[in-house]
């Protein structure tokens, strides 16, 4: 399992392959979320990324309210999140995890030992797109963009 650390390094090295310039800002407590988008805008952030994780997770409201707040397009992991307002979310097919997940459940349920069972990333990918959130920040989403979207939040 990825931590977030992970991520963040995982995003730096695709920045870096894009020469793209990231600034990351860490934030433990809800009391450091307004002077974490204060140092947003002080270093002239062009976008946001949230790493998805237990505290994030649980703050993911009032984290997006926020960046529409300060009008920066925010990208998230997961569908829920762009459904609560994120601009963008590209990850796991979390329905289709949940019918992956049946799957073992039955293959263990027919005796199978779960440790026989081979292990399985994420094959399925979801593009989503909330054009709520991109009128809301003024930032017109092209056609040629949208098409690739497997869902798209109006």
């Amino acid at each position: 399992m990825a931590t977030d650390f992970d991520e963040v390094k995982q995003t730096e090295i695709a920045a870096q392959a894009l020469k793209v310039k990231i600034q990351v800002v860490e934030v433990k407590d809800r009391s450091e979320f307004q002077s974490a988008y204060n140092a947003m805008r002080r270093e002239n952030a062009h976008a946001l990324i949230l790493i998805q994780g237990s505290f994030t997770t649980f703050h993911r409201k009032e984290l997006i309210e926020l960046g529409t707040k300060n009008r920066l397009p925010t990208m998230c992991e997961g569908v829920r999140w762009t459904e609560d307002g994120c601009l963008i979310s590209y990850g796991p097919d979390s329905n289709y995890q949940w019918q992956r997940a049946a799957v073992f459940v039955d293959k263990i349920l027919k005796g199978r030992k779960p440790a026989d069972l081979p292990v399985e990333q994420p094959v399925k990918f979801e593009l989503v797109f909330n054009l709520n959130t991109a009128k809301q920040i003024g930032l017109t989403i092209p056609p040629n963009v949208l098409v690739r979207a497997d869902r798209v939040i109006q």
